[in-house]
């Protein structure tokens, strides 16, 4: 936001929309507006709906806290939007949001990076609903959606394949099921800030990652510093190879009997979440950033063109 006054700038905090992360945008965005009310910022609220352009033309916000989750909000939409207006935002632009937000792309970028991935293909969801295409263990999910959200797992030995609910798309990502630790690395700028070991009783799904007991976090994990610097080069790699810019969180499984070779990348989230139980807040206290400092940050970074 460079050539802005000294007065603390007018930031308005998107959140809500229309996607099916709507309650967790909305955690995540009233958490943010409170941050930066605490750190003196004038701040506006925002649910964002159909008449976006025209509110946010009314408020004249000096930078836009992009605080949405999903499509529309994370898959360069709004983006596209704010840059038209010439309104400051934080996270990435238009392209690498777009980019992050497609799954099956997401890895192509990350093999001409070098980085390890596990096979998967994209198929009809009549197809997938008539057979096995991968061999089980399998997971089946939206090529375009996050935060797990319609994710199933079909385990070793499944007779039938997934009978999939009519809200998923015409065509869905079968990836090929990665055994393991779940493992996350948080980048601000160009610095990864640790690694989180995240541990459940089952599937790491919508509920386990939102929901207050659904998983507990250990950070730093307690994991090998090989594979713990393996972490935080690879989130790096993948937030460059991806375009991103401001803050990011790359997932990855960890198969500990394969040692360095068992580390794979899931995906990269451009737009983390900031709830009470979201993983970046925690990561940035661990690593001596409070949450209202890492908000800040964000709205400091904030550019446009992006």
């Amino acid at each position: 936001m460079a050539g802005q006054s000294s007065r603390a700038p007018k930031v308005a905090v998107l959140m809500g929309g229309p996607s099916a992360e709507r309650e967790v945008s909305l955690s995540t965005g009233q958490a943010c507006a409170a941050a930066l009310r605490d750190m003196k910022h004038e701040v506006v609220e925002v649910d964002a709906g159909p008449d976006l352009c025209a509110v946010l033309q009314s408020i004249a916000p000096d930078a836009v806290l992009n605080c949405l989750h999903g499509r529309w909000g994370e898959d360069g939409c709004v983006q596209g939007m704010l840059e038209w207006l010439g309104i400051p935002y934080s996270h990435s632009g238009v392209l690498s949001s777009a980019l992050a937000m497609d799954k099956q792309r997401t890895k192509d970028v990350y093999r001409a990076a070098g980085l390890p991935v596990v096979d998967s293909v994209i198929r009809a969801k009549d197809e997938v609903m008539a057979g096995h295409v991968l061999p089980p263990p399998y997971v089946v999910k939206p090529n375009n959606e996050g935060s797990s959200v319609g994710v199933y797992l079909v385990e070793e030995g499944a007779n039938s394949p997934p009978h999939l609910d009519d809200d998923m798309p015409e065509f869905v990502m079968v990836e090929a099921f990665a055994h393991g630790r779940e493992l996350t690395t948080t980048v601000m700028g160009d610095r990864a800030l640790g690694v989180t070991d995240i541990i459940t009783d089952g599937w790491y799904d919508y509920d386990a990652k939102y929901k207050p007991g659904g998983s507990r976090h250990v950070i730093p994990a307690d994991v090998p510093t090989e594979i713990a610097e393996m972490c935080l080069d690879f989130a790096i790699r993948a937030h460059n190879a991806l375009g991103c810019r401001g803050v990011s969180r790359t997932d990855f499984r960890w198969d500990e009997a394969k040692g360095p070779q068992g580390l794979i990348l899931l995906e990269t989230n451009t737009q983390p979440g900031m709830t009470p139980t979201s993983l970046t807040p925690e990561q940035a206290e661990a690593a001596g950033v409070s949450f209202g400092e890492l908000c800040a940050w964000m709205v400091e970074d904030a550019s446009c063109p992006r």
